[in-house]
């Protein structure tokens, strides 16, 4: 019951199973419609096994999105299990075609559709691009050797790249215009998270929690602590070191010192004559 008070149906969806019912394609778009509906059913257990809070469930066309507030603030294996929990129910779809394949019953045609969707499906969302599951597994991946705000901003910047090659593939190649459309429309997703980079950034210190693992990191004493945080890495606490000097910053203490003390314009160097 939970889940279906957190599932919502883009508009643009709801239009095209309406014209479906003048079409003759209902059948199609209700398979089309099931096999997403699983797919965000299988991201939806792992995270509730987790017990992240789930804002939204939202269906598109091309598969669906879970809006979470749990975007920086857990281990990255959970965020790599819920993920891969999507496509992961593919596997066991493929099977249930296959079967229903011998079913006398069941038209040729529908098992055939129902085949094609799936890999369809799988394949779309495996694409290395941003909101994609491929393209979060590419900024989890790249958050395991990368500073967090490198490992953010490579993956944009990957995910557009990656588009544009596509899209430019497809205008030499047959393509249909809801192909184009789809990719137009993972670009602008993706420009848009772009321009919210900073507010992300800034959400993820904010949500900063302990780590077993501590990193040392040291800095020059003209660097800002923003310039510090730009070097943090998820899966690490960090100390701050001074080079040079004898003095040093917990995480924590610097964190406290940019949010509750306002040193925002200082170098780190200006902070430690102070203390």
């Amino acid at each position: 019951m939970t889940f279906l008070k957190k599932l919502h149906i883009h508009p643009l969806f709801l239009l095209l199973i309406i014209l479906s019912l003048f079409t003759g394609t209902f059948v199609q778009l209700f398979i089309l419609f099931a096999i997403i509906l699983i797919h965000e059913i299988g991201h939806y257990t792992l995270a509730n096994h987790y017990q992240w809070h789930i804002q939204s469930i939202v269906l598109w066309v091309f598969g669906g999105v879970m809006k979470t507030t749990e975007a920086t603030n857990r281990p990255i294996k959970e965020d790599i299990i819920v993920t891969m929990a999507g496509p992961l129910q593919h596997i066991w779809m493929f099977a249930v075609i296959y079967g229903c394949s011998f079913i006398d019953i069941i038209p040729t045609s529908l098992v055939q559709t129902a085949f094609y969707f799936n890999w369809l499906l799988l394949l779309f969302n495996l694409l290395p691009i941003y909101p994609l599951d491929g393209g979060k597994l590419l900024f989890y991946i790249l958050s395991l050797i990368l500073p967090y705000k490198k490992a953010h901003q490579y993956t944009y910047r990957f995910s557009l790249l990656a588009c544009i090659l596509l899209i430019s593939f497809l205008f030499f190649n047959p393509f249909t215009l809801t192909a184009v459309l789809l990719l137009l429309f993972l670009m602008w997703e993706n420009y848009q998270q772009w321009r919210q980079h900073p507010y992300i950034f800034m959400r993820f210190l904010l949500q900063r929690m302990k780590m077993p693992e501590i990193e040392i990191l040291f800095v020059d004493q003209s660097y800002t602590l923003m310039d510090i945080f730009s070097l943090f890495k998820r899966t690490r606490e960090h100390e701050i070191k001074l080079e040079d000097s004898t003095y040093s910053l917990s995480e924590t203490e610097a964190l406290d010192y940019y949010f509750n003390k306002g040193k925002i314009q200082e170098s780190v160097g200006q902070i430690i004559k102070v203390i």
